[in-house]
């Protein structure tokens, strides 16, 4: 016989429509009461129990944090260890990828369903977003874990694989590319820009963060120090010398062409910097788009414009056919069938260098890659992509195996 249950509780009984209840009272996470009723004792008991239990789950909930406010706590614990830049990046995904669609649920209440479908718009970024994003979502649920904050992960089985928009490989410009976009923006604001970046490699942020005190033209071989990154805070520039990684900081030696162009630019300047705005400063973000636009409105390529029609700005797809003036200034003419983007002025330049047949370690140097792996990667590509290269290839790695005939009359000989 099992043990009848004894309440530890107080109860009563009630009869309704001629049935006798056990009845009881419990407290929710509210604070206020709720009827309990059971036919039996153990009955009552058991459904006693189970209040009490949705209760405390209540509570463990009220008392679990938003997800806005847990992530705002894990980036500030982040600050710590990070780079101020890497944390501004963190910052920025978290909000629009993490808080925008889960800021205003509780953390414990969270679920594998919520994390995947916030995941879907990641889902049309490219894939390095779409990883990172994900990587982030489990070092935030991760902590809250081990922190007791929840006591289910909804990230325990998430997969950064197969998400987003995969990247095209980078393509570097041809040398007939590199002369028009030169001849093209010779002198226009673009050039010096353009000029650090096909001929000396260096990051955008390590442009436009240059300073005349890092480029050593009065000796025999100039070269370019590399001791500054520029990024934008509410697109307010900030130079750091925190750079991108300890392999960044390195001395550039720089071939003649641009030692004469950063001469000629340093007797026009007036700032310290060699990217400068018109006060002297360094480029804030919107600035930089601008000085970038002199070489987008000289692209015969598809893009979205804007008009102003009756007092307002309206969006429609301009169709530039190379040859032609700028419908809205008579100056500007489609001179480029080819897209530039920054970084490919500095892919171009590594790609050169490989061609030339320096040495991947030494590319590696100039580049400030901090893994060989980059280089390796970009090394392949270039060195072997052609046919006549993977012959030579092909030719030198076989040539010590010997001909049959040579074995078999190796044999004949008796040697």
């Amino acid at each position: 016989m099992p043990k009848k249950r004894v309440p530890y509780f107080n109860y009563n009984t009630v009869t309704i429509n001629g049935h006798q209840y056990f009845k009881a009272y419990a407290m929710n996470a509210d604070k206020k009461l709720i009827i309990v009723y059971g036919k039996t004792i153990d009955e009552l008991c058991q459904k006693y129990e189970e209040a009490e239990h949705r209760t405390e789950d209540d509570l463990f909930s009220l008392r679990s944090p938003t997800v806005k406010e847990y992530c705002e706590k894990w980036l500030l614990m982040q600050s710590a260890n990070v780079r101020s830049t890497t944390l501004i990046d963190y910052t920025s995904k978290v909000n629009l990828h993490i808080i925008k669609p889960l800021g205003h649920m509780r953390m414990t209440d969270v679920t594998a369903d919520d994390i995947k479908l916030a995941l879907v718009p990641v889902s049309q970024k490219s894939a390095s977003v779409f990883k990172s994003v994900n990587i982030l979502l489990k070092c935030i649920f991760n902590s809250a874990e081990d922190s007791k904050i929840i006591t289910y992960n909804p990230t325990r089985f998430l997969s950064q694989k197969g998400g987003g928009i995969p990247q095209k490989d980078r393509e570097s410009l041809t040398d007939e590319q590199v002369a028009l976009l030169l001849k093209t923006i010779r002198d226009l604001p673009p050039y010096v820009f353009v000029m650090l970046g096909l001929y000396a490699g260096l990051r955008r942020e390590e442009i436009l963060a240059l300073q005349w005190d890092c480029v050593i033209l009065d000796t025999d071989a100039p070269y370019i120090k590399v001791r500054r990154a520029w990024h934008t805070e509410s697109n307010r520039p900030v130079i750091m010398t925190e750079l991108k990684t300890p392999a960044a900081r390195r001395d550039i030696a720089i071939p003649k062409g641009l030692a004469d162009c950063l001469r000629e630019a340093k007797e026009k300047s007036t700032s310290e910097y060699v990217v400068a705005n018109k006060e002297g400063g360094p480029l804030t973000y919107t600035e930089f788009r601008s000085l970038w636009r002199f070489i987008v409105v000289r692209t015969a390529k598809p893009r979205k414009a804007k008009k102003k029609v009756g007092g307002k700005y309206v969006k429609y797809m301009l169709y530039p056919q190379l040859g032609e003036m700028a419908r809205n200034n008579g100056k500007v003419q489609y001179v480029l069938d080819f897209e530039v983007t920054p970084h490919q002025l500095r892919h171009t330049y590594i790609t050169n260098l490989i061609a030339a047949g320096v040495d991947p370690k030494t590319v590696q140097y100039l580049a400030g890659h901090e893994k060989s792996k980059i280089t390796m990667d970009i090394y392949a590509k270039v060195k072997y992509n052609k046919p006549e290269e993977l012959a030579k290839a092909l030719t030198v790695a076989f040539d010590q195996w010997k001909k049959p005939t040579d074995i078999k009359q190796k044999d004949q000989d008796g040697e």
